[in-house]
């Protein structure tokens, strides 16, 4: 579980790369301090796994199902990306519950300077737009944001010159790709409310045929 405050920038220091599969080192200095082999790590918003360690690097594996469905893949040697260590127990709690599984892919598709804020559009697959509502919260790369615009297949958010200084969204592009994870919360909500509305559809005596019986149907 991570909050979606970014602790640091690291580097892609070197890219093992397979046809769908690859090993990433990464280049850091906070989150090494007190690391483990086996420690969770969010790397611009993807929960990867440590499997080794020096005092200036890491490394993780990318499997298939990350490889392909976050923007991982496209990382290149030198690529800048969002790092966040697990949330401690004892910690503060700053952001939103993140947990580092990515929901589908974004696409900056504008970025406009608003007195010290830079609004950002990004365009996201239809099937995530019930997760989405105004002043929800949403982790792009692992960053959490507030949601402050919304439609079926965009939303809009805002970055603060810190959030632009503290992350790799200060370099991002129009075009650009990012990863997009839902407010936890309403993936679970929207996910009881679908059960209880099968529930109660299977359960009605209401139908066609008895509509049809009683005058109210064609």
């Amino acid at each position: 579980m991570f909050t979606g405050i970014i602790e640091e920038i690291g580097k892609i220091d070197q890219i093992n790369k397979a046809a769908a599969s690859m090993v990433l080192s990464i280049s850091a200095r906070k989150i090494l301090k007190d690391v483990h082999i086996g420690d969770s790590i969010s790397i611009n918003g993807v929960c990867l796994t440590v499997t080794s360690f020096t005092d200036s690097r890491f490394q993780v594996d990318v499997m298939p199902e990350t490889f392909e469905a976050t923007t991982l893949r496209d990382l290149t040697a030198g690529s800048r990306v969002n790092l966040e260590r697990a949330m401690a127990a004892g910690g503060r709690f700053g952001g939103h519950f993140v947990n580092g599984h990515v929901d589908g892919i974004g696409t900056i598709t504008r970025l406009e300077q608003v007195e010290n804020a830079v609004y950002v559009d990004i365009s996201v697959p239809k099937e995530l737009s019930p997760y989405f509502i105004m002043k929800g919260s949403v982790a792009i790369d692992g960053t959490s944001l507030t949601v402050f615009g919304l439609s079926d297949d965009s939303i809009t958010v805002s970055l603060i010159p810190q959030t632009r200084g503290d992350t790799v969204l200060g370099q991002k592009k129009t075009g650009d790709k990012v990863n997009v994870e839902c407010d936890v919360m309403a993936k679970y909500f929207h996910r009881f409310y679908e059960q209880a509305q099968r529930k109660e559809r299977s359960t009605s005596k209401i139908s066609y045929e008895f509509l049809n019986n009683h005058g109210y149907a064609d």
